[in-house]
This record gives structure tokens, sequence and C-alpha cells, in this order.
């Protein structure tokens, strides 16, 4: 009877180590986890900028410009279809007729429309620059616009859509195109490479100067020694 209770205490003992030490794992796997964003979004949630936007690696706004595709931008104003009109003459709607707009002052460009204070009171002209932070996220340009457009966070499918508006009625010169990155880059190599073009001969001068040193003594200071003949 005595050995029974014993292997059913062993085995329970056991059991609840193994569990302690699963449930000790997972909560550091988890706590190491937490608060990273997923590599790859599970779906694309409207209004809200892939990791990496805005940052220091992000294409200038000239340089998407440049390269835009005004007939995506169109196929993108699909969005905005059920608000605004572009044709010249359009009828307001639930927004502006924005034909022509790029170049106009902000929340003006339609006299007798009602925009919101908040926009009629921003200054400015809808420039590239402006468009560009609307069409981002219309309530971080103007917190008080009557506009419930979320934004579109993909900025090569903004530059799409201002190229487009650009094109209905404004014409607007695009700004010149920044230079790339990558030239950039090759500049800083070629540099580098120029610097260390002399390394080898300083280097075996330096060498020639470790060798003609007196061999350190073994008492005391053989640390030191095996330091400088390191540098």
């Amino acid at each position: 009877m005595d050995d029974r209770f014993n292997t059913i205490a062993g085995w329970t003992l056991f059991g609840g180590i193994v569990a302690l030490g699963l449930a000790s794992v997972s909560r550091h796997y988890f706590e190491a986890d937490k608060g990273h964003r997923p590599h790859e979004m599970g779906y694309a949630i409207e209004g809200v900028a892939v990791e990496g936007e805005g940052g220091a690696a992000a294409v200038p706004l000239p340089n998407l410009l440049a390269a835009a595709d005004p007939a995506k931008g169109e196929a993108t104003f699909a969005k905005c279809k059920a608000c605004h009109t572009i044709d010249p003459g359009g009828a307001n709607g639930i927004g502006p007729n924005i034909h022509g707009v790029m170049g106009k002052p902000i929340g003006k460009s339609v006299p007798g429309f009602p925009y919101s204070s908040d926009l009629a009171g921003k200054g400015g002209n809808w420039d590239f620059a402006n468009m560009d932070a609307w069409l981002a996220s219309p309530k971080k340009f103007a917190s008080g616009t009557k506009m419930s457009f979320a934004g579109l966070g993909n900025a090569e499918e903004r530059a799409n859509i201002i190229v487009y508006l650009n094109n209905q009625g404004s014409n607007i010169p695009l700004p010149a195109a920044e230079a790339a990155p990558a030239v950039e880059a090759a500049d800083a190599a070629a540099t580098k490479a120029g610097d260390t073009a002399s390394g080898p001969a300083q280097t075996s001068a330096a060498a020639a100067g470790a060798v003609a040193q007196p061999a350190p003594s073994l008492a005391g200071g053989g640390d030191k020694a095996v330091g400088n003949t390191t540098q």
C-alpha cells in the first residue's frame, strides 16, 4: 500500500514540475514577443501606414510623384466618387467638386461650399505636400473636418491619385525628383575604397615597428605587451 501511495505521489509531483516548467517557458516566450508587430499583417487596414513609411528610408514625395501612374490614380479615385465629382462644372455632392483643385486655397476652392471651420482656417494652398498629408489622414490634417474618409496609408497610391488630380484642370509642374539613395551609397563606397587604398602600406609599417620592439618580459607586463602587438 505504501509503495503504491509513493508511486502515485511521485508521478503527481513529476506532473506538477513538468506543468510548472512549461508555464515558465511559455510566459518567457510571450513576454519576449510582447508589443512586437507581425512581420506581415494578416490583412490590410485602410488608413494604416505600412511599417517603415515616413521613416528615414521612405521614398521622397517628389520621387513618388515622378514615378506615379495617373491611370492607377483614376482607379483609386473611384473611392472618392461617392462624395466628389471631378468633371469641369460638376455639381457638389457631400463634398465639393474638385476639378482643378490642385493649387487652390485649402478649404476655399469652391466658393459657397460649407467647409468645416478647421479646414477653411488651415491656410495655404493644395500643393503636393499638403494634398499628400490630407490624403494620408484627413482627421490628422484638420481634426474638425467633416470628411469621414480614413485616408490612404500607401504612399505610392497617394502619389498616383495626386498626379491624377493634378491632370484634371490644374497641371502644376511636378517638383524635381531628389537624388536616388543608391547614388549616394555608391559615392560613399568609392570614398571608402579610396581611403583604404593606403591601408596595406600603413599596416606593413605598423607591423614592422611592432616586430622591431624587444620581446616582452614574461614576469609582469605580459598582458600589456600582448595588447600592444595587437593594435
